[in-house]
């Protein structure tokens, strides 16, 4: 009968080959972007970009809530206004939230909500 020093080898290489098997299903699981995605594009809708990064403080209506009301921002700023606040900030606004070319798609939308 061995030992538990003796079979401890044995329990070695059985728990480095799990170890190097789950690392490699592991990092075939991981999450790739697409090309579009890598390469800065999004196929997201402005809406779909607004419900992601933006409702957490406009609120899921854009009714304010720790951010101001964006229901009728439109009436209040222009759309290269809207880019500019998106890409740069304002108040307690941060700047880059999202990529320039989902603040571009956002602010067009967005300028509409009259």
């Amino acid at each position: 009968m061995k030992t538990l020093q003796q079979g401890g080898e044995g329990l070695k290489k059985v728990l480095l080959t799990l170890t190097i098997g789950l690392a490699l299903v592991l990092s075939a699981c991981g999450g790739g972007s697409s090309k579009n995605e890598s390469a800065g594009e999004s196929s997201a809708s402005a809406e779909d970009i607004v419900k992601k990064n933006c409702t957490g403080c406009h609120g899921v209506d854009l009714g304010g809530a720790n951010g101001p009301s964006l229901q009728h921002v439109g009436s209040k700023h222009s759309e290269a206004e809207i880019e500019n606040i998106i890409n740069n900030g304002q108040g307690g606004m941060p700047k880059g939230l999202i990529n320039e070319e989902d603040a571009k798609k956002v602010a067009a939308w967005l300028a509409k909500k009259k």
